[in-house]
């Protein structure tokens, strides 16, 4: 049985290098990370993410942005490929929802993937409403793997 796929966006990847105890939900982030290491989950972005995180970063942190922006690369996200099906559902969720293409390109991606969209931004995991292909970070749980010994 395969892992369980998360899309995380740009908002919940920041968490992983911003080491601040003031940081929401930073523990919440650390954890998917180590969720997705151990493959307990996979993971999957819009090639979009590095972008996002590189302007956050080098406007907000820019004695950092470099190394910070390295080691998120070395961590090998895998990047998915856009497609006809997720650019019909991130044009969807923009004209249905009034959000940014941006925040749906992440959301497009775990429906058209059968995953859940992971992020920090609270505002849009409300705005969803009782979709369970998004969840709030704050909201996230790994789920519980049991392992059954080998014969």
């Amino acid at each position: 049985m395969r892992a369980p796929l998360v899309v995380p966006d740009a908002s919940v990847l920041l968490k992983w290098v911003l080491r601040s105890e003031d940081e929401p939900d930073a523990d919440k982030a650390l954890l998917l990370r180590k969720a997705i290491t151990d493959d307990i989950v996979r993971a999957l972005v819009p090639a979009l993410w590095l972008y996002e995180m590189g302007n956050t970063v080098a406007h907000r942190f820019p004695s950092h942005a470099s190394a910070w922006l390295i080691a998120m690369m070395k961590f090998g996200l895998k990047e998915a490929a856009p497609s006809g099906p997720w650019l019909t559902a991130v044009l969807e969720l923009t004209r249905i929802h009034h959000v940014t293409f941006y925040d749906a390109a992440y959301h497009a991606l775990a429906l058209s993937h059968k995953g859940v969209f992971v992020t920090a931004d609270e505002r849009y995991a409300k705005q969803m409403g009782e979709d369970r292909s998004v969840v709030a970070l704050s909201e996230w749980e790994p789920p519980v793997v049991s392992y059954k010994p080998r014969s």
